[in-house]
């Protein structure tokens, strides 16, 4: 085999493997799930991503279709809160989602997106009375399985 030949050859399988290990770092890094139909909300729908950045610390990306207006739901609430169920077993507050003209479209759409140190395992949301509870209700709008 002449040099050149060799050479190139071997570039391109440095190349491949490259790329495969660069596929596969970036793809592990992300854990996708989406929301199971609910019952609350049957019309709603959402997936998350979840992250990790160079810190180790766990970004959160949410986005939901056709969620009804939390006024909305029998008996109405006054927001929707997510709420993370960490690798310790703890179930953390982490945020609401308002119902507001400027967060939800004609089209029911919203989106939500933190940080956090917690390792999640599974996320959900529920529709509370004030979005500062420190545990949730058992009304359920949207959950996650176990990821």
């Amino acid at each position: 085999m002449k040099p050149s030949k060799l050479i190139t050859l071997t570039r391109n399988i440095v190349l491949t493997v490259f790329t495969m290990a660069m596929v596969f770092t970036f793809s592990s890094c992300a854990t996708k799930a989406k929301f199971a139909i609910s019952t609350v909300a049957p019309a709603a729908r959402g997936d998350i991503k979840v992250t990790t950045d160079k810190n180790k610390n766990y970004k959160i990306k949410i986005e939901i279709f056709e969620l009804a207006e939390v006024e909305r739901l029998q008996p109405a609430r006054k927001s929707y809160v997510v709420w993370l169920v960490a690798d310790n077993f703890e179930t953390k507050n982490i945020g609401r989602i308002t119902s507001s003209t400027g967060t939800f479209s004609k089209k029911l759409k919203a989106s939500f997106e933190t940080v956090t140190s917690f390792k999640p395992t599974k996320i959900f949301i529920t529709a509370e009375d004030d979005s500062d509870v420190s545990y949730p209700s058992t009304e359920v709008v949207l959950s996650t399985d176990t990821f």
